[in-house]
């Protein structure tokens, strides 16, 4: 069962081991630390790797100069850490919100990192969720406030400072402004883009109103972006879980199911489609079988939030465990050996470099390793033997309230007329 696939233009693809890819890992804590493992894993499964809105911004160690970032020691390591692993399959993309347009971070990554891919962040950064990022000292927030970010409360106020030093506030908000999209110029932030250098060019949107689906659809269609990811609710990374994130948003299926209408119609009238992927609460290869049959032809992977950072944390911990029972010695090994079991894979594709991957990165592997597994298994089940075979035939409603939202014919009426044509 092949379950490679590709995004892209027909000139420029970018080509995947698995069909499956982590989103956005930004500016939060709990990126920060967790994403030397991500990053090998996903450099070394073949696939997309997303480094998220805000680094920039947030790094305490980064160079601005007139308000333009020149120099950013995490964004650095960052993209660094991904490189050293990667063997040609999948790429790294740098997203970019309305901050860092501002800063100038596209131009950072572009010119200075050699990055070959951006990602255009729509809104996402400026979610009514109560802050993005908590800010535990006045310093801090003091630092954020310079560089151009909303902070709450205001640091720059003297009562506010006295209060804080006072010990009343433990702690502060960044928050990002909102995005205001218009055509004209998210063409044009397109066509700047790919001029500045840039081989791919993406656009990453949520679960908002029908509207902006409707036009972060055409808008992509127009621009010819490489790439466009929806994320539907309940979703989410670093600053889960939100009830902003789980419930304030389009359910995935009920937004894939809208994403399919608007696309449909497009190419009924000859546009140029761009290729897609779904994100939103998916966990496991069901729901991933089920995410690019729903879509299909359209949707070309899935984008994996939680689950990749839960797969990396888990297998982070497994290795503290295994560390503080058994230090790094043989007994280590043999240790680490039952509780991934693809550490005798790795250790014999990379050799004295297997020591260099970090047990997150082994648990991601083995994540992803899994859902290949069952991926297989499903499309054996129906007979499809390359993902691009999977489609929207591959699937019954089990409601007719299902039925009505999908188009998906309900489980009674399903294959009606081949098993007319059987018994006749």
């Amino acid at each position: 069962m092949d379950v490679s696939t590709e995004v892209g233009q027909d000139d420029r693809k970018i080509k995947m081991k698995v069909p499956f890819f982590t989103s956005a890992l930004g500016s939060t804590e709990i990126a920060r630390v967790n994403w030397e493992g991500i990053a090998v894993a996903a450099a070394i499964c073949g696939t997309i790797l997303v480094c998220g809105e805000n680094v920039c911004g947030m790094d305490p160690d980064a160079e601005i100069k007139n308000g333009r970032v020149i120099r950013s020691p995490e964004l650095a390591r960052r993209v660094k850490t991904f490189k050293d692993w990667h063997d040609g399959y999948g790429m790294l993309l740098v997203q970019a919100n309305v901050e860092d347009t501002r800063l100038g971070v596209p131009e950072y990554a572009l010119n200075e990192l050699e990055v070959e891919g951006i990602e255009i962040k729509w809104g996402q950064g400026a979610k009514n969720i109560g802050g993005e990022v908590k800010l535990p000292s006045l310093e801090r927030a003091l630092q954020l406030k310079k560089r151009g970010y909303i902070v709450i409360p205001d640091p720059n106020d003297v009562v506010i400072q006295k209060n804080s030093k006072a010990g009343a506030i433990k702690e502060f908000e960044r928050h990002s402004r909102v995005g205001m999209v218009e055509e004209e110029a998210f063409l044009r932030e397109v066509e700047r883009l790919r001029g500045m250098g840039a081989k791919y060019v993406t656009l990453k949107t949520g679960a908002y109103r029908p509207a902006d689906l409707a036009r972060a659809v055409k808008f992509a269609c127009e621009a010819k972006v490489d790439l466009l990811t929806i994320d539907g609710a309940g979703g989410g990374t670093g600053m889960s879980p939100w009830r902003m994130m789980n419930e304030w948003g389009i359910p995935t299926v009920y937004l894939e199911c809208l994403l399919y209408q608007y696309f449909s119609r497009l190419e009924e009238k000859g546009a140029f489609i761009p290729s897609c992927a779904i994100a939103g609460g998916l966990a496991l290869e069901d729901q991933i079988f089920k995410a690019i049959a729903l879509g299909s032809p359209y949707i070309k992977a899935v984008c994996l939030g939680r689950a990749t950072l839960s797969a990396a944390m888990v297998g982070k911990t497994n290795g503290e465990k295994i560390t503080e029972k058994h230090g790094k010695d043989n007994e280590y090994q043999e240790a680490l050996a039952k509780a991934f079991v693809n550490v005798g894979k790795l250790r014999e594709k990379y050799g004295k470099d297997f020591g260099r991957i970090p047990p997150s990165a082994i648990g991601m592997y083995n994540y992803y390793d899994r859902l290949t597994a069952g991926l297989q298994q499903l499309m054996a089940g129906t007979r499809k033997f390359r993902l691009d075979l999977i489609e929207r035939n591959d699937l019954m409603s089990l409601t007719k309230e299902t039925t009505e939202i999908s188009g998906i014919p309900y489980v009674m009426d399903a294959d009606r007329e081949e098993v007319e044509s059987i018994l006749a």
